[in-house]
């Protein structure tokens, strides 16, 4: 295939190299800074520097931006677009962008697929993309109205790349899962480090420091986007959370050690139910 990649920060980034390492596509890349085509071009990660006329060849469009970027991009190119083009995103919300895709995609004949890739790092950009980035992760699709022989066809593919798992949700159960996933450990991981204690941890800190605190290292112009376009389950969330904070915290506060053991007991036994 001609696979067009538009946006190679970590996550298109790191979908072109492992295209080119695990398969015989040829990649196009695009990308609004020179820096990171250039680099992509010396390490082969793509085939070449794009332009909106490569869209009319190609048989597959990766989207890897911020989700208003990705739908910006469809606005201004779709009629370069090949009719018989999939269309996918890498967004980690779907709420907002489905819709607008939908819209796009009736207007300028293509066909829409969304993907939300269950792998990154706490570094951006093309510098930490990795052609195994994606080995044994999960891809949720989120068909935005296509049929099942599209579907099918990007879940293949990803998994030809090193998704193992490819989960088929709404755009509805998409955000109400990953405001719980990946949200909120975001929202806490920030939280947590503006305490003024912080920056006084070494010596005193390790792995449960670490684990808690590892996604604060954030993007924050993309997560400030994804949050508020997710707002009402992430807000449900975090009532959620704050409500469980609450209540170990006056447990705690009124020595009632009976009251958090049994807090701290349904926290292990659901934990262990998981097996994970």
């Amino acid at each position: 295939m001609n696979i067009v990649i538009s946006g190679l920060g970590i996550i298109g980034g790191s979908y072109a190299k492992a295209i080119k390492k695990y398969t015989d596509h040829t990649v196009i890349g695009i990308n609004r800074s020179e820096r990171p085509l250039k680099m992509a071009l010396e390490c082969g990660a793509i085939d070449k520097i794009g332009t909106k006329e490569d869209l009319k060849t190609a048989d597959m469009l990766i989207l890897g931006t911020f989700p208003m970027a990705a739908v910006e991009f469809i606005e201004k190119n779709g009629d370069y677009i090949n009719k018989n083009c999939i269309v996918t995103d890498t967004c980690g919300i779907k709420g907002k962008i489905c819709p607008e895709m939908v819209r796009l995609s009736e207007k300028y004949g293509f066909t829409f697929v969304g993907t939300h890739p269950m792998a990154g790092k706490e570094t951006n950009g093309f510098e930490s993309a990795d052609a195994d980035l994606f080995v044994n992760a999960s891809c949720i699709i989120v068909p935005c109205k296509a049929d099942n022989t599209a579907v099918t066809f990007v879940s293949d593919f990803v998994r030809t790349i090193g998704f193992t798992q490819t989960p088929v949700v709404t755009p509805q159960v998409h955000d109400r899962m990953i405001a719980f996933t990946s949200q909120v450990p975001h929202v806490m991981a920030c939280a947590y480090v503006l305490s003024p204690v912080c920056k006084n941890h070494k010596g005193f800190s390790a792995g449960s420091y670490r684990d808690v605190s590892r996604v604060a290292k954030i993007n924050a112009k993309l997560w400030t986007e994804l949050f508020l376009e997710n707002k009402e389950p992430l807000t449900a969330e975090l009532d959620t959370l704050i409500d469980n904070l609450t209540q170990i915290r006056n447990s705690i506060a009124n020595n009632d050690d009976q009251g958090l053991c049994k807090q701290l007991q349904m926290s292990r036994q659901v934990k262990e139910e998981l097996k994970e």
